[in-house]
C-alpha cells in the first residue's frame, strides 16, 4: 500500500511527539502533575492567539506562555496559602478564557478552534517535523543529563536536597528544568495532538507502562514505546475508518491502557491460583 507524503509526515511527526511525551509523562505521573499538564495545554490557546496577533512563530508563542504559566505556579506556591490545585485551576481557566477572548477579538482572522483543540496531525509540514525532532533532541538530552537528580527529587525531595553535591542542581532548580522541558514538549506538540488531547498523550502511555515496568528507566522506555504504538495504530485506524487523527491516537492509547489492565489482572489471578 502506497502512503501519501502527508501521511508519512504525520507518522514521523507523531512518533517524534510520542518519544517526547512518553518519558516526560512518567515524571508527570510520578509527581501527580496531570492537572499541571492540563494548565500548560490550556495556556497554548493563549500562546497561539498572541502569536497570531503579533505575527510571531506559533511554537515560540506557545512555549513562552507555557513557561510563564509554569513560573507563575512556582511563584504562587511560595507566596500564597492557596493549595496547588486551586492555583492551577485559576491559571488554567484564566489562560484559556483570555486566549478565547483574544481569538474572538481578531475578527479579521479565521481560526479553526477545532483544529486548535484537537490537533491536525495530517497537516504538518516538513518544518513542523524538523521542529518536533529538534525540540525533542534538546528535551531528551536535558532529561538524560539530569536524570538522576530529577528522579531523586521526584521520589524524595528531602533526600535529594541532603545528598546534593556541589555541582548538582538543587530540587528547586530541577523543578524549573522540568517546567522548561514540559513547556518545550507542549510547544512542539500542540499542533499535532491539540490542546484538549495533550494531557492524554502525556498521561495515558505512562499509566499503561506503569503496570509492566521493572524500574523507573524501564518505565520511561515502555511509555515511549506505548506512545509510538498508539500513534501508529491511531493514524492507520484514522485512515481506515475516516476518523479524526488526533482523537484516534488517544483512543488507541486508551485501548492499549485497557488491554494492559486486563493483562495485569489475568497475570495476578494466575499467580493467586498457583
Amino acid at each position: 500500500m502506497m502512503l501519501d507524503d502527508f501521511f508519512m509526515r504525520a507518522l514521523v511527526a507523531g512518533l517524534g511527539v510520542a518519544l517526547l511525551t512518553g518519558p516526560l509523562g512518567c515524571f508527570v505521573v510520578w509527581r501527580r502533575l496531570s492537572f499541571f499538564g492540563d494548565t500548560l495545554s490550556h495556556g497554548a490557546i493563549l500562546g497561539v492567539a498572541l502569536s497570531l496577533l503579533m505575527n510571531l512563530n506559533i511554537m515560540l508563542g506557545v512555549f513562552a506562555v507555557a513557561l510563564v504559566l509554569a513560573l507563575l505556579l512556582l511563584l504562587f506556591q511560595r507566596r500564597t496559602a492557596l493549595a496547588s490545585d486551586s492555583i492551577l485551576a485559576i491559571l488554567s481557566h484564566g489562560a484559556l478564557s483570555l486566549g478565547l477572548v483574544v481569538v474572538a477579538a481578531m475578527s479579521w482572522l479565521r481560526i479553526d478552534l477545532t483544529s486548535l483543540l484537537f490537533g491536525d496531525i495530517l497537516a504538518v509540514s516538513k518544518p513542523d517535523v524538523a521542529a518536533i525532532w529538534l525540540g525533542g533532541l534538546v528535551v531528551l538530552v536535558l532529561l538524560a543529563w539530569q536524570w538522576r537528580g530529577l528522579l531523586a527529587a521526584t521520589v524524595n525531595r528531602d533526600v535529594a536536597l541532603a545528598e546534593k553535591s556541589d555541582n548538582a542542581l538543587s530540587p528547586g532548580q530541577l523543578d524549573l528544568l522540568f517546567t522548561l522541558l514540559l513547556a518545550i514538549v507542549i510547544a512542539v506538540s500542540v499542533k499535532i495532538i491539540g490542546v484538549a488531547l495533550m494531557t492524554a498523550l502525556l498521561v495515558i502511555p505512562a499509566g499503561a507502562a506503569r503496570n509492566f515496568a521493572r524500574g523507573p528507566a524501564h518505565m520511561l522506555l515502555l511509555s515511549a514505546l506505548m506512545g509510538c504504538v498508539s500513534v501508529v495504530a491511531g493514524l492507520f485506524s484514522s485512515l481506515k475508518f475516516d476518523a479524526p487523527a488526533g482523537p484516534a491516537i488517544v483512543v488507541s492509547a486508551v485501548v492499549l491502557f485497557g488491554l494492559g489492565q486486563v493483562a495485569t489482572a489475568l497475570i495476578s489471578h494466575r499467580k493467586t491460583a498457583e
